[in-house]
């Protein structure tokens, strides 16, 4: 059973803004805090932005101010809204729970910042 379900990816110049989607399965919807995660070609996989259990967010310090995490309960699914896009953004991007469950990695969605 697919668990996560990324979209939203594509190419955008810098400075633009992208909005990425992850579908969720309704039961680790419910029961577990969302992130969001992106690994860079040559880099380890690393947490971008995230709601906590207790329903505060947290943001990797590259990217506050410029990306928001957001939810739709009613469509068990979470965003990713960035702005302000820099080549360094450039990554294959992952939802999963925060922390992350080991072995349920989706496909990702790819992000390329570029001119």
């Amino acid at each position: 059973q697919v668990q996560f379900a990324e979209s939203g990816g594509g190419l955008v110049q810098p400075g633009g803004s992208l909005r990425l989607s992850c579908a969720v399965s309704r039961t680790i919807f419910s029961l577990y805090a969302m992130g969001w995660y992106r690994q860079a070609p040559g880099k380890q996989r690393e947490l971008v932005a995230a709601f906590t259990f207790g329903g505060n967010t947290n943001y990797a310090d590259s990217v506050k101010g410029r990306f928001t995490i957001s939810r739709d309960n009613a469509k068990n699914t979470v965003y990713l809204q960035m702005n302000s896009l820099k080549a360094e953004d450039t990554a294959l991007y992952y939802c999963n729970t925060n922390p992350p469950r080991v072995g349920a990695w989706g496909q990702g969605t790819q992000v390329t910042v570029s001119s």
